[in-house]
């Protein structure tokens, strides 16, 4: 059953209290932020420290900086400036992670009203006839049918209590929130579904929903008079920054995606199945990998990307001769390995997207600004790709002053199975204009 809690037992980032020195090698991952109020309603592995965010909102220098997250993910940078009373803007192109992330901002709404609306949608649950033959076989695999028919019974009711109030959005995060938990399948580090590794517990789904929606409407008791400027968040596109008004940013604080053929796509193919947005694999590439910056090699067919075209673009002019080396050390590989993924395409598009995204936050930032990318380097096929250098060279081609790397850790390090020994490193290029 749903009930109001009696008390609070945590506060939001320790507020009115010094927050213990985040670790550097904690500052790049996501893990600690499942401790903290909100942050912990969805776990998007591909984040970093929200701790480490407000101390260096706070630490800027600036009384109330404009901040400015081009790759805000479920929110991470948003919410911290939030708490550190600072006006942000966020873009995300992946389009369901854009949702998860402005459900998580509406946090500051009326927990009465979400509590209210949680409540009418469990009601109505038990009044829907489930129907779970129509599902993915993705989603069909992942849950037995008693549990995937009370998911489906949820599911069904959510359609009857949308509408555009923030309490829906919070509601219709609830339930995504729990498929994970529910599932009979294990979760890869990198949430990528496991239908092969069974859990040995299982939540129960109605339980399952209560207690999550317990943890939301008690964290959204912690933003009671809370006095700083919502954020704003833009489903939208780094590469071009549409949205963002020129000279409005004095501090940009996030992190892209590193060149790791991490699919940012099938990180969600469990929800977006369950949802019915998409029905197969396949459909990955149209719904979600054509409005990403290139990092997979999911995303760059051999059909669809010229090499040579692709390398003589002009604002890879200051790289070009290093990055073509690279890429057609990584096409002549390719040939002799099994999978032949196409690393050298993935290469040249990831420095390609990434150079205009320098362009555009070229023309957001005011002059002076400060801007802090949490990156890390790449080995494809065990061709090391100098990732921090070749970012720093784009930024100063685009027109900001300076740059240099602070190392927060080492990667590559503990993977028994890793395919190549080059070592790799993670950390926060700072770059002044």
């Amino acid at each position: 059953m749903l009930t109001k809690p009696f008390h609070l037992q945590t506060t939001l980032f320790a507020q009115g209290a010094a927050p213990p020195p985040v670790r550097d090698q904690a500052t790049s991952t996501f893990a600690d932020n499942m401790n903290l109020p909100v942050h912990r309603w969805f776990r998007f592995s591909a984040g970093f420290s929200a701790q480490w965010v407000k101390q260096t909102i706070q630490q800027s220098g600036l009384s109330r900086p404009h901040v400015l997250d081009p790759f805000a993910g479920s929110a991470t940078t948003l919410l911290a400036a939030e708490c550190a009373g600072a006006p942000s803007i966020g873009l995300e192109a992946q389009p369901f992670i854009a949702r998860i992330a402005d459900a998580k901002l509406a946090w500051r709404s009326e927990p009465e009203a979400y509590l209210n609306k949680a409540k009418a949608l469990r009601r109505l649950s038990f009044r829907q006839t489930p129907e779970i033959a129509s599902y993915p076989p993705l989603v069909r695999t992942c849950y037995d049918d008693d549990t995937l028919c009370k998911l489906d019974r949820l599911r069904r009711a959510l359609a009857e209590v949308q509408d555009d109030t923030e309490s829906a959005k919070l509601v219709w995060l609830t339930l995504i929130a729990i498929l994970r938990q529910v599932s009979r399948v294990g979760t890869a580090q990198w949430q990528y579904v496991l239908p092969k590794k069974r859990k040995r517990q299982v939540a129960e789904v109605y339980q399952a929903f209560d207690s999550r929606c317990q943890m939301i409407y008690h964290d959204m008791l912690l933003a009671h008079d809370l006095p700083a400027p919502r954020a704003i968040l833009i489903n939208g596109d780094a590469r071009t920054c549409h949205g963002i008004r020129k000279n409005w940013a004095d501090l940009v604080i996030t992190s892209p995606p590193y060149p790791n053929n991490y699919d940012y796509a099938d990180a969600t193919r469990l929800e977006m199945s369950f949802t019915k947005e998409i029905m197969r694999w396949s459909d990955l590439q149209d719904k979600v990998r054509s409005h990403l910056l290139r990092s997979c090699s999911q995303h760059v067919s051999q059909h669809a990307v010229d090499l040579e075209q692709t390398l003589s673009a002009p604002e890879l002019t200051p790289i070009a001769p290093d990055l073509s080396r690279v890429c057609r050390t990584l096409a002549d590989v390719r040939r002799s390995r099994a999978g032949r993924k196409t690393y050298h395409l993935m290469v040249a598009c990831y420095f390609s997207d990434l150079a205009r995204v320098w362009h555009a936050l070229r023309r957001c930032c005011k002059s002076p600004s400060r801007l802090c990318f949490v990156i890390g380097d790449s080995a494809p096929y065990g061709i090391y790709v100098p990732v921090v250098p070749w970012l720093g060279t784009l930024a100063l081609a685009a027109g900001f002053k300076s740059y240099q790397f602070e190392k927060t850790r080492d990667r590559n390090v503990k993977w028994r199975n890793r395919k190549h020994r080059v070592p790799l490193q993670e950390g926060r290029l700072w770059v002044e204009g």
